[in-house]
């Protein structure tokens, strides 16, 4: 409870509380506010990338589907969009064809790849997943950030209103309880709005985790079946 508050007497709505608050719990509301900003920016960015992503990756297996082998595949995946499926096939593809150049078109009739070469071939491929999965991952520190300080920042200005409340009852020595509640509830405001901050970011976060976790296991089961044609195709 403010010092304000006991002079002008009780207020009759949130806003009134909020407007007659002490300068620490207008601080904490404020950065809560950016935080609210922030993080509903970051949400608003991600589910376009990822909205992006899906289709980006719904057209290349679909243009994969109508080809029968590598060679072709490259030249098709070449007239797509730049996502991160074309990014993953066209590396891996052409790391290949640096180890055996011409293999691909019928020109070069050398063995396949050697077993470090194919490790090498995966290693490389694992690389690109992870600056493809890193990539897909930026700004999401941002909403793990949010989620876990926001609750924090609201208990601190519930405190700091608290400790108000009981620095005005000891200074106007009034402790009924019509005088007392204005104050304790201005305090639980900071609580609700961290509360208010951070579930939508907790969310957001764990369901874009999910949707990386999916697009992983999706990198991963084409990097096997990368390898897998090549070996069908007596490349390795």
């Amino acid at each position: 409870m403010s010092v304000l508050m006991l002079q002008a007497g009780p207020p009759r709505s949130v806003l009134d509380m909020i407007l007659g608050a002490s300068p620490p719990t207008h601080i904490v509301l404020g950065v809560l506010f950016l935080f609210s900003v922030l993080s509903l920016s970051v949400i608003i960015a991600k589910v376009r990338h990822f909205r992006r992503v899906r289709r980006d990756g719904d057209e290349f297996v679909a243009q994969l589907e109508s080809v029968s082998n590598l060679g072709d595949a490259y030249e098709v995946v070449r007239q797509l969009e730049d996502s991160p499926y074309t990014r993953l096939f066209s590396s891996g593809l052409g790391f290949f064809d640096e180890l055996r150049p011409g293999a691909l078109s019928g020109v070069n009739h050398a063995p396949g790849l050697s077993l470090t070469q194919l490790e090498a071939l995966r290693m490389m491929i694992d690389k690109v997943e992870a600056e493809e999965i890193d990539e897909l991952s930026r700004g999401l520190n941002w909403l793990a950030v949010i989620g876990s300080v926001s609750p924090l920042l609201g208990l601190m200005g519930t405190v700091i209103g608290i400790m108000n409340t009981f620095i005005g009852i000891t200074r106007f020595g009034s402790t009924n309880i019509s005088a007392v509640a204005p104050g304790v509830a201005e305090a639980l405001i900071t609580t609700v709005a961290g509360l208010a901050v951070a579930i939508p970011s907790v969310i957001a976060y764990n369901h874009f985790a999910s949707r990386i976790n999916l697009i992983l296991g999706e990198f991963e089961g084409f990097a096997s079946e990368f390898i897998g044609t090549l070996a069908r195709g007596g490349h390795v």
